[in-house]
């Protein structure tokens, strides 16, 4: 797929997650977000508010574990839009998916919907711990909570990051109704590319500047 450097940036979402993040290491997200024309920055909630004229903001809720209670999510996700967020990233609780409780997932997202108003909920299913049936699954309870995106990862669990099969199985399950957000270890142009060729409407990236000097 043949992508400008300017396009495949208005597909990031520049991240920072980090538990170590600093306030001024958020602020030179922010800077190189800018410099780089990204169209969302991603960070903690603990970080807001925070201050990105010309993108949007973006946190995550129930990270990394998602194995917080259903209220506590929804509870971080509003107060993260109350606070300024346009967009929340979830974690669904994956051991409920891996067991096969879809209903439990469901629930789970349905709360985080209701507690966050018109703002962009992007569900995270940590992909390569889940198989090819609980993907399928995870992605239609997703839809039927009334997410906007299903994304693949966290980064930070075991089982890995981001596939292309994985992003692909995504995006025929939600077939264009939702977006598909590729994360974690994304690093190079070429697999950024490919899990856009795959599917991928949006990427999650920490090394986003090393992605698009590939295209320069």
């Amino acid at each position: 797929m043949t992508l400008t450097r300017a396009a495949l940036a208005d597909m990031v979402d520049h991240t920072l997650l980090k538990p170590e993040a600093t306030t001024a290491d958020v602020a030179a997200l922010i800077e190189e977000g800018r410099e780089l024309g990204v169209l969302a920055v991603c960070v903690s909630p603990s970080m807001l508010p925070i201050r990105a004229e010309g993108m949007l903001t973006a946190v995550v809720a129930g990270f990394p574990s998602g194995k917080h209670h259903s209220l506590i999510k929804g509870s971080e996700a509003r107060l993260a839009v109350q606070q300024g967020a346009d967009e929340v990233d979830m974690v669904i609780d994956v051991g409920a998916a891996i067991a096969g409780d879809y209903n439990a997932v469901l629930a789970d997202i349905v709360t985080v919907r209701e507690g966050i108003g018109n703002a962009v909920l992007k569900v995270i299913i940590e992909s390569a711990a889940l198989s090819d049936e609980a993907i399928v699954e995870v992605c239609r309870a997703a839809e039927k909570a009334g997410a906007d995106f299903v994304k693949t990862s966290t980064g930070f669990h075991p089982a890995g990051g981001a596939s292309v099969e994985a992003v692909r199985l995504m995006a025929e399950t939600v077939g264009g109704r939702l977006g598909v957000k590729a994360s974690g270890g994304i690093r190079t142009t070429e697999a950024a590319l490919a899990m856009i060729d795959a599917g991928a409407t949006r990427l999650g990236l920490s090394g986003t500047r090393a992605v698009l000097d590939g295209l320069n």
